[in-house]
């Protein structure tokens, strides 16, 4: 690759990038006062060095081993995430114990919970806790280790033990990318320690993924979709993914938005 022949926007671009982890063409159209093909194009001599990832109406940092940041994750896909959420929220009733763990989409499944009754949460999201302060019927229980401040995240052995002592209804996870293969991919040793815990102690495990999970990897192996109960995403997944849900009994929940 040749960094020579990229002029001082598309440096910049690129730096950018590098900070947030995802760019979308809109916003770099604003900060740049250029037009969005002219950003297209830009993103599209990047994308050509290997120097970031195309994705749906933007692209990622070509890193395998840093995660976009919580701010630009917080605003990927809001509206999908919202409906992804809201279809989580038909599928657990009122009653349920239930453990959420980190991520974007599975703060935007809290607040859709917010109206049921009666419900036990376990979590070690920070985050998930301030948004059930709103309700004065859920019963809320934070899980105890190091705390991530980029993302209030909650992580480590000490927090995968606490996981431990619970056999809950439903888990709602999320991961950070979802390979062909199956394969739920995270970026914090950590983290994954508590996905693992959560995976062995759930009765009904929902696995909640937008469509930029699809386009992405990450360094550290959770498990694979074939040991979740339910997929909800915004996007028609692969033939790959679907054999695989299909060969293990997994239901596939495709929200309407999956059609823009």
């Amino acid at each position: 690759m040749n960094m020579e022949i990229l002029n001082k926007r598309q440096h910049d671009l690129l730096s950018l990038a590098s900070q947030e982890g995802y760019v979308s063409v809109e916003n770099l159209a604003e900060t740049f006062a250029v037009t969005q093909q002219t950003i297209r194009r830009d993103i599209n001599n990047l994308c050509d060095q290997e120097l970031l990832t195309r994705t749906h109406g933007g692209a990622f940092y070509s890193s395998r081993v840093h995660n976009v940041t919580y701010s630009s994750r917080k605003s990927l896909a809001s509206d999908e995430k919202k409906e992804i959420a809201d279809a989580v929220a038909v599928i657990i009733p009122d009653n349920s114990s239930i453990v959420i763990n980190i991520g974007t989409t599975t703060e935007q499944v809290a607040v859709s919970l917010l109206s049921h009754q009666g419900l036990k949460v376990i979590t070690n999201n920070i985050n998930i806790v301030q948004i059930f302060a709103q309700s004065n019927n859920a019963e809320v229980w934070l899980a105890g280790g190091k705390v991530r401040n980029l993302d209030s995240a909650v992580i480590g052995k000490n927090t995968a033990d606490f996981i431990r002592q619970f056999k809950v209804d439903y888990a709602v996870v999320g991961v950070s990318a979802i390979d062909n293969d199956g394969s739920l991919m995270d970026f914090d040793y950590e983290e994954v320690l508590v996905s693992k815990a959560i995976f062995e102690h759930c009765r009904k495990l929902i696995l909640v993924a937008d469509n930029f999970k699809f386009d992405r990897t990450a360094p550290m192996l959770i498990g694979n979709i074939s040991e979740i109960d339910i997929l909800v995403t915004n996007i028609q997944p692969s033939p790959e993914i679907i054999n695989i849900c299909n060969n293990n009994n997994v239901e596939i929940i495709v929200v309407s938005s999956s059609n823009n």
